[in-house]
């Protein structure tokens, strides 16, 4: 084997670790983490909203309901008054009376206000519970997704290790100043910085080479260093 099919060796096992790092930077569980977690946090700002609009009708209903409790309260006392034998004076009587019907007349009306809040609050306690449900499920889908990612990553992590161990071997073949090169070359070219010349055509960037280049490659030494043209990359012949 010669240097350079060494070298092509440390750049398969290079090449295997840039795609195990890809597929560990774009795990699919990942993507779907992010959309739930978006999903999530936008279900969760409707759930603030949704959740003031309900504790303002709440506190509108507590509020008719106390009302309504102490104008009853009022009327009883009226009527107690009024049928007591207490109040004798016409005017009085009359007065008792006029009270009381005012206050049945207040009764109603916030009575009618309750029912319109009443009615307001239905839907808002139907959103609020849906949201609420969505921000469950969306909690408990994101922590599976989580857990899945770390296990793939793992996975992923004892695959890279192989190749780094697989590249390490692979290197202590090349003489320093040739891998010094290609780790050079390969910032330069993509990651991909030794290709094969198979049948004329560069590995590498998959352009065939000119005829008169590649008689010139032919007459050079197997071990000589050749670059293609086209993109710089060494061939390995």
């Amino acid at each position: 084997m010669t240097a350079l099919d060494q070298l092509l060796a440390v750049q398969e096992h290079d090449t295997r670790s840039d795609q195990l790092r890809h597929r560990r930077a774009n795990l699919a569980e990942r993507v779907q983490l992010a959309g739930v977690e978006r999903a999530r946090s936008a279900a969760e700002g409707e759930l603030v909203a949704v959740d003031e609009r309900r504790n303002a009708l709440v506190r509108d209903q507590k509020r008719l309901e106390d009302d309504i409790a102490s104008t009853e309260e009022r009327i009883t006392a009226a009527d107690r008054a009024l049928y007591s034998g207490t109040v004798v004076a016409p005017r009085e009587l009359q007065a008792l009376q006029d009270e009381i019907s005012s206050l049945k007349r207040r009764v109603t009306k916030l009575e009618d206000d309750e029912l319109e809040v009443m009615e307001e609050l239905e839907p808002v306690e139907a959103d609020h519970a849906r949201l609420s449900a969505a921000v469950l499920e969306a909690d408990a889908e994101a922590e599976r997704l989580r857990t899945a990612v770390t296990a793939n990553e793992a996975e992923i992590d004892v695959e890279l290790d192989r190749a780094a161990a697989a590249r390490a071997e692979a290197a202590a073949g090349v003489a320093a100043d040739l891998l010094a090169d290609y780790e050079r070359l390969r910032r330069r070219a993509q990651g991909v910085a030794v290709a094969r010349l198979v049948a004329g055509v560069c590995g590498g960037c998959h352009l065939r080479l000119p005829a008169v280049e590649l008689d010139r490659i032919k007459k050079q030494p197997v071990d000589a260093l050749v670059h293609c043209d086209e993109c710089g990359r060494l061939l390995v012949r």
